[in-house]
């Protein structure tokens, strides 16, 4: 694996582990809550869909094995562009549904 790639991987996995603390002790209702808390997570997303898509440039194969890999990267653009009109309840959805996916997938390919 190319040392931009695996770059890109980590990336993806210290941003989704930054995720994960920063709503361990929440639920939807103090996460909608906590704007300190959204902004930062929407910031990891931002950075997990920048690196997913610069790594589907580096090895467009390998990161098609990652299921979800898209729609994160469309994720970022709205985060990016969007921003205004981002909806708590699709980013929560995201966090619990999409981001555990993610990040068992991305562990994998790095072993």
């Amino acid at each position: 694996m190319k040392p931009e790639l695996r770059e890109n991987l980590e990336t993806i996995l210290d941003q989704g582990s930054l995720i994960t603390g920063f709503v361990s002790e929440m639920d939807f209702e103090s996460y909608s809550r906590d704007e300190k808390t959204s902004l930062a997570v929407e910031r990891c997303f931002e950075i997990i869909g920048e690196a997913l898509n610069r790594a589907s440039k580096q090895d467009p194969e390998m990161i098609d094995s990652i299921g979800c890999h898209r729609q994160i990267i469309s994720f970022r653009n709205i985060l990016a562009h969007c921003y205004d009109s981002i909806e708590d309840k699709i980013v929560w959805g995201i966090i619990q549904e999409s981001l555990p996916q993610l990040l068992s997938q991305v562990g994998i390919l790095l072993k």
